[in-house]
């Protein structure tokens, strides 16, 4: 199905970008394969090679042969590659063309000249295959990530092409849009659909896989099968820089801190989104300690994101009462205190380069700084890039050493790990560890219950906008928190990714 024959692949422009060299690769009709490997060992350069943008969108310097279905790959256009191969991006947003979830599975099919009656006939079939009468018809930027995820899932099924690639599907989704992203891959298997995926986060895809293709600085390194890959130590995979096959194996890191008696009392925080009738926070009392990693777990619409809006000041219509020892600090008081990392990182990158987005958000610009802040990162030899080019995975770790370098109290995180492989995932815990101990007071709105473990001190849990749960995260307490994350809830997956 799918051959390549010594490629290589330099980026046009950008000696940054990981290159591919001499890659030899058989993926066979039905087979389900996995990408894996640290950032920047070639996994997201394979899938647009396979999905055409390799050539023709992404330019460099390209040798070796690439066979889909016996014939030469690089000759396609991407409209004739459209027609073989379907991609579900990292970010779903990217690939969407219309505003409407109807319109956008009937768009992939129109692309494709296909007639009306037929096209009508598909996406019939793909919302009662997916399970997807709710999202139709409704506004594609008012649903939840996980939803979003689903309908660009959709546009590829119902275009009933041979191949399907995916580059890092997961790593905005919560539990159970995760669970449902691993139903859809089980769904196409069963269809005899060829699947490849790019992907850091590893446990869902365990008893999917049929391979796994592990790379390192743009080469394979190894190819296991499946039963020798979930055959690997949890030591063994840390070795490899790869997330675990289990949450089941994560443990709580040591990062026991002295006991304070500071807390910031949150009271009656409350908020209501225009034409809503009912609150999307509630939240009557509430003491974080001061100098805490409080990590906000909850699924989809418990109002995690909404509570960091609304302490942060960013919300009008919010009523609270937010208390910093003994002194009441209003909205106004609190925007110029607080710091909110995005989900969507696109929205706050705005300079001409790395290390101007950095200088930014100093009140006392310090170039050194903010060159060390790289360094801690990572990312320090990207400075003079323009942020926009960047990778998902790069643009996050830019936002948070813009963060890290506000002289701001509050810290807020929304999914500050997405995209990211374990080695940078261990190197932003350290940094968030790090301003805490300095006395800043940090949250983490996060599905990653490897951030969780290396360095929270507290969890809130939040349901339905309000705080059900609050607790110190002893080692004791650790495994209540994981228990959320594995157990089976409303079709969740279990330690063992069922």
């Amino acid at each position: 199905m799918i051959q390549f024959n010594k490629v290589n692949f330099t980026y046009q422009g950008n000696a940054l970008k990981q290159n591919l060299q001499s890659v030899d690769l058989s993926i066979n009709q039905g087979e389900l394969v996995l990408f894996c490997g640290p950032s920047g060992c070639g996994k997201t350069t394979l899938v647009r090679l396979i999905n055409g943008l390799v050539p023709n969108f992404y330019q460099g310097e390209l040798s070796g042969e690439l066979l889909i279905n016996q014939a030469f790959h690089f000759d396609r256009s991407l409209q004739e590659t459209s027609k073989i191969v379907g991609t579900v991006f990292q970010n779903p947003r990217s690939q969407f063309f219309s505003t409407n979830t109807t319109s956008e599975l009937v768009f992939g099919c129109e692309n494709q000249g296909i007639a009306p009656l037929e096209i009508e006939a598909r996406v019939q079939q793909a919302i009662l295959d997916l399970k997807l009468s709710h999202l139709m018809n409704r506004d594609i930027f008012k649903l939840s990530g996980g939803e979003k995820q689903k309908i660009a899932c959709a546009t590829v099924s119902v275009t009933e092409n041979p191949i399907y690639v995916l580059d890092e599907p997961s790593s905005n989704l919560d539990m159970q849009a995760i669970n449902d992203l691993r139903l859809q891959l089980k769904f196409w298997k069963a269809q005899g659909r060829t699947i490849a995926v790019a992907e850091h986060r590893l446990y869902y895809l365990r008893d999917l896989v049929d391979r796994v293709v592990y790379l390192e600085h743009g080469q394979i390194k190894q190819i296991y099968s499946a039963e020798a890959f979930k055959s690997l130590s949890a030591e063994a995979m840390q070795s490899l820089g790869l997330r675990p096959l289990s949450l089941n194996t994560i443990r709580m890191a040591d990062h026991s801190k002295s006991p304070r008696n500071a807390v910031i009392e949150i009271k009656m925080l409350n908020f209501a989104y225009p034409k809503s009738k009912e609150m999307a926070l509630n939240i009557r009392e509430l003491e974080i300690p001061k100098a805490s990693v409080t990590a906000i777990i909850g699924h989809n619409g418990a109002g995690k994101t909404t509570f960091a809006r609304c302490f942060c000041g960013l919300e009008k219509r919010s009523s609270s009462e937010i208390i910093d020892g003994k002194k009441q600090i209003k909205a106004k008081q609190r925007l110029k205190k607080s710091y909110l990392v995005m989900q969507d990182v696109n929205h706050q990158l705005f300079t001409e380069s790395v290390l101007d987005e950095v200088l930014l958000s100093m009140t006392h610009p310090d170039e050194a700084y903010a060159v060390k802040l790289l360094e801690s990162l990572n990312i320090a030899e990207l400075a003079d890039l323009h942020p926009l080019v960047l990778s998902g995975g790069q643009k996050q770790r830019v936002a948070i050493a813009s963060a890290l370098a506000s002289d701001c109290d509050y810290l807020f995180f929304d999914e500050p790990t997405s995209g990211l492989d374990l080695k940078h995932m261990q190197e932003v815990a350290a940094c968030i560890k790090q301003l805490s101990n300095l006395g800043k007071t940090i949250f983490l709105i996060t599905h990653d219950l490897e951030l969780i473990s290396n360095c929270s001190t507290h969890v809130l849990k939040l349901e339905e906008g309000k705080n059900v749960d609050f607790y110190s995260l002893t080692k004791e307490n650790f495994e209540k928190t994981k228990s959320f994350f594995i157990a089976k809830h409303d079709g969740g997956i279990n330690e063992s990714g069922e």
